[in-house]
């Protein structure tokens, strides 16, 4: 694709810019500047995967990792949610997470320890546990709202915290993996994921596109639940008091 027919896609935002305004959605702020940033974003990331992928350098290559995990820890968290602590303990778990699953990955030689390889595949791995982290954090606040005379009477009876917040916990988990779970169900019979169709646009065998899927499909559901379950634990014990009392909101 060169930059001619890249302009002619500009066209799809065009037509999105013309159903907010018909429709009066009241988007088009919004449209103009998501365009504007995603272009800018991603031809800087084009430049710069170009030279770190000629460079062929761990230390850069950790470098650019580390910074997709803060990029992705700041996105989930809320300036609330900061003076709480959350975000440390939304940043240990991206680190986490992408430590073990690409340490896992690498030690057992299923991709080569090359930028080419890591930093696509730690996109994927982190910017899916991002979505999770989010998703898990709006819907613990949420389910603490509304379950929270459940909690209150457990903790009245000598429960403990997580005697208490264990049930809210699975909930929140179980909630915030639907998305993840449901798209793999469906995958290869209503969507074809982008990795794989960017292996067959670029003249990949499909097969072989469909093995590299398949080990981005595993990585993910196994960064999701680790994602969830590592969350839970580091973010449950900061909603009590040292009191063992539920903090107010």
């Amino acid at each position: 694709m060169d930059f001619i027919v890249l302009l002619f896609t500009i066209v799809f935002v065009f037509i999105a810019l013309f159903l907010s305004k018909s429709f009066k959605i009241g988007i088009e702020k919004d449209i103009i500047i998501a365009t504007i940033r995603a272009s800018i974003q991603l031809l800087f990331i084009g430049y710069l995967l170009t030279f770190i992928f000629n460079l062929n350098n761990p230390f850069f290559t950790i470098i650019m990792i580390l910074c997709m995990i803060l990029v992705a820890a700041q996105n989930v968290v809320k300036k609330k949610e900061k003076k709480q602590g959350v975000f440390w303990k939304v940043l240990l778990t991206l680190i986490v997470v992408e430590g073990i699953t690409q340490g896992l990955l690498l030690l057992l030689g299923i991709i080569p320890p090359t930028p080419k390889y890591m930093i696509p595949i730690s996109g994927m791995i982190i910017g899916n546990s991002m979505v999770l982290a989010s998703l898990f954090l709006n819907r613990l606040s949420s389910e603490v709202e509304i379950r929270k005379e459940e909690v209150l009477l457990i903790l009245s009876l000598g429960g403990s915290t997580r005697q208490a917040i264990s049930h809210i916990l699975k909930a929140s988990m179980k909630a915030s993996m639907i998305p993840t779970l449901e798209s793999q169900k469906t995958i290869g019979l209503v969507q074809l994921p982008g990795m794989m169709t960017g292996q067959i646009l670029a003249g990949a065998d499909p097969v072989q596109a469909v093995r590299f899927q398949l080990l981005i499909v595993f990585t993910m559901m196994a960064s999701a639940t680790l994602t969830c379950v590592m969350l839970s634990f580091l973010i449950y014990p900061s909603l009590f008091t040292s009191y063992q009392q539920l903090k107010e909101k």
